[in-house]
């Protein structure tokens, strides 16, 4: 497989997911691949943004006898912990972390698995779940390392700000108001901070999943070895690599606000259909008691399952064809630098080898 360029290789990883998804299609194969593509690529699970607004009791100013309007008062919430609350806070968290270990695991062996079926053009996931369990166990490890790194390094990075979140705590745990200028001067200079460490985290990402998996799935290489390996082809091409990076960051976006820009009226036309049988049978049996409320009941939440799986079919059916696209395009983009996986994808023996642009 010859070396293609990184914007050569969107078009080829759209060819290849046309075939891999649609050639002899069913709908169950379909939606199996689909569920493990957005479980592997991490785009079925949407960051929820707390939307905390002020509540009636949060007002712009206190109004004053006399007319005048004294500024607002903001206080940190109050946090009067028991002893048995705080343990039972410990254990949750330690509970939520084992949880979240072993579900990672399991999303890196289902990682490993799909980049087998997509390297052989299988639809099988066992098969890939048992070849590489040594290789996945180890790249698992490999991640929780780099993770508790980035942990550190943030707490290291707080650590001067410490001092001064302590003080607005406080403060409002002895009743004063949230000294604003304290706060802003402690906000803003990390902003930069976090979105440094945001843009580290997701190159350490791109270059552990997109660049060092192949070789642990192919070489059994260990992690120098396959950093070695992905250090000197970066070093050979920084332009070509460069311009990957930031189509790889580009076209999940792109992709994201073309499915919204799609989707957007159907969304709206199915979910106000949805909302308005829900709200007809609330009002038709707003009076009702003994089993007509129970019918009512079980009618509002057959609608609700009804509308919840409907928006989890169309997230499957269209967000799969895009984690897979992403995958197809690293594979390619890879694929023409590192044999193996070249060969994996391309077979010698045939004659489909993409005729990109030579670099």
């Amino acid at each position: 497989m010859r070396a293609v360029s990184a914007a050569d290789s969107v078009s080829l990883a759209i060819q290849r997911t046309r075939q891999f998804l649609f050639t002899n299609f069913s709908w169950g194969t379909y939606l199996k691949l689909g569920l493990v593509a957005i479980i592997t690529e991490g785009l079925g699970s949407n960051s929820r943004s707390s939307s905390n607004s002020f509540r009636s009791s949060s007002k712009i100013g206190t109004l004053h006898t006399d007319g005048s309007i004294a500024p607002p008062q903001f206080q940190l919430p109050q946090f009067n912990l028991t002893p048995l609350q705080i343990a039972a806070t410990v254990a949750a968290v330690l509970l939520a972390l084992i949880l979240a270990t072993v579900i990672f695991y399991l999303v890196t062996r289902l990682r490993f698995a799909y980049f087998h079926c997509l390297t052989t053009n299988t639809t099988e996931i066992s098969p890939g779940w048992s070849i590489y369990q040594s290789q996945a166990s180890r790249f698992f490890w490999l991640n929780l390392v780099v993770g508790f790194c980035f942990l550190l390094l943030v707490g290291l990075i707080a650590i001067p700000f410490a001092a001064g979140f302590w003080r607005l705590i406080q403060e409002s745990q002895n009743g004063a108001s949230l000294d604003i200028p304290l706060m802003l001067s402690l906000v803003l200079p990390l902003i930069p901070i976090i979105l440094l460490i945001a843009i580290a985290a997701f190159v350490s990402d791109m270059i552990l999943r997109d660049w060092m998996l192949p070789h642990f799935a192919l070489d059994d290489a260990s992690a120098g070895e396959a950093w070695s390996q992905v250090w000197a082809r970066i070093q050979a091409e920084k332009r070509q690599f460069l311009v990957y990076a930031l189509l790889r960051i580009a076209l999940p976006i792109v992709a994201a606000v073309g499915l919204f820009i799609l989707l957007a009226i159907p969304g709206l036309v199915l979910g106000g259909a949805f909302a308005a049988a829900i709200y007809g049978v609330h009002s038709t049996f707003a009076d009702a008691t003994g089993a007509s409320f129970v019918v009512g009941i079980l009618l509002q939440v057959f609608f609700g399952v009804l509308a919840a799986g409907f928006a989890v079919l169309a997230g499957i059916c269209l967000g799969g064809p895009v984690g897979t696209g992403i995958r197809e395009y690293a594979l390619i983009f890879y694929g023409g630098r590192y044999k193996e996986l070249g060969d994996a994808l391309y077979p010698p023996s045939g004659n489909t080898a993409p005729q990109g642009n030579t670099l």
